[in-house]
């Protein structure tokens, strides 16, 4: 998802490619709406294999800092399965509060996808087992999430430019009165086949 192909038939592939955002300003409103769809589409998909990724540093870090207390895995206060809500809200309560908020997707379309593909970056480490993990597994693992982590977030922003691009010649039509609010509302055009006239 994150290996961008030029000239790939990927949605990620067709998103970033220099030319997805060519004319836009002549574009067909129905054209411009379905790119804008589809980096929607793509940008929620990458969010969402984003806070997978900040979910399993989280708890990586978190380990880790419970052995640099010495505090034993079954100890009562260092059970990690106990631990896990505390340490996932903790994510929570760092996001900015209002920040822009581009998606409400509670599981995209291809959640399994970024799911298989987060476990098979470390397909060698079992982490419902964090405890049993060598201090030098912990830290392989926590260095491949945060390397993934970078790529994605790397990727994302590229495509949140292409989302806003999308979106302000959306406003742009709307307030220079080249869109109605029906246009607007109106399925959009499917980009990743040719437009019918």
């Amino acid at each position: 998802m994150t290996d961008v192909r030029p000239g790939g038939r990927r949605r990620i592939d067709r998103v970033l490619d220099p030319e997805y955002l060519a004319g836009l300003q002549s574009l067909a409103i129905g054209v411009l709406r379905g790119k804008r769809r589809d980096a929607e589409a793509e940008e929620g998909d990458l969010s969402y294999l984003r806070r997978l990724l900040h979910g399993r540093i989280d708890i990586l870090r978190a380990e880790q800092a419970r052995r640099a207390r010495a505090m034993p895995a079954d100890s009562p206060d260092g059970t990690m399965l106990d631990e896990l809500p505390r340490i996932l809200a903790a994510r929570s309560r760092m996001a900015r509060p209002f920040g822009k908020i581009r998606h409400l997707v509670p599981d995209p379309p291809r959640a399994d996808r970024q799911r298989r593909r987060v476990e098979r970056l470390v397909a060698n480490v079992d982490l419902s087992d964090v405890a049993a993990r060598t201090d030098d597994e912990l830290a392989r693992v926590l260095l491949t999430y945060q390397d993934e982590e970078k790529l994605v977030s790397e990727v994302r922003g590229r495509v949140q430019q292409v989302l806003d691009q999308c979106s302000a010649e959306l406003a742009r039509r709307y307030v220079d009165g080249e869109t109605t609010i029906a246009e607007l509302l109106t399925p959009p055009i499917r980009t990743d086949r040719p437009a019918t006239s």
